[in-house]
């Protein structure tokens, strides 16, 4: 897989992965959400290829006491081949050369698969509560 930032031409093939995968919901706008990342760390936003078609994404920052991931997305099709690990690990190695010393990232807990992935690749369930406000 290759794998390189995302570019504007990515959008309509982003957006329907994310649409395939789940991702999208009422309350996540997908072109308000690759918009704001656009203005802010475009470079933190992979996408990853297969023969030119777009099979993987991932979201991710650093505001300079931990990192974040969000967005990360693998084709139905082109699962447990190591896609998802190949995209975190990406991001994971940009994140530790701007010196992050933890990340973290939200799973909704009925996502049992994708928790099962993350532990897979080193993560653990923390006991604390994520609270949010939002403001558009």
């Amino acid at each position: 897989m290759k794998i390189r930032i995302y570019e504007q031409d990515d959008q309509a093939q982003v957006v329907a992965l994310w649409q395939e995968c789940h991702l999208v919901v009422p309350w996540n706008n997908p072109l308000k959400d690759i918009g704001r990342k656009l203005n802010n760390s475009a470079e933190c936003f992979l996408v990853g290829l297969l023969k030119g078609q777009i099979v993987s994404t991932i979201m991710y920052g650093y505001d300079g006491h931990r990192g974040s991931v969000n967005y990360l997305a693998v084709s139905p099709n082109h699962r447990n081949m190591g896609l998802g690990e190949q995209m975190m690990n990406a991001a994971q190695n940009q994140l530790i050369s701007l010196g992050c010393p933890k990340i973290n990232l939200m799973v909704r807990d009925t996502n049992l698969d994708v928790i099962k992935f993350y532990e897979s690749i080193g993560y653990k369930s923390e006991a604390v509560v994520v609270l949010g406000k939002r403001y558009k």
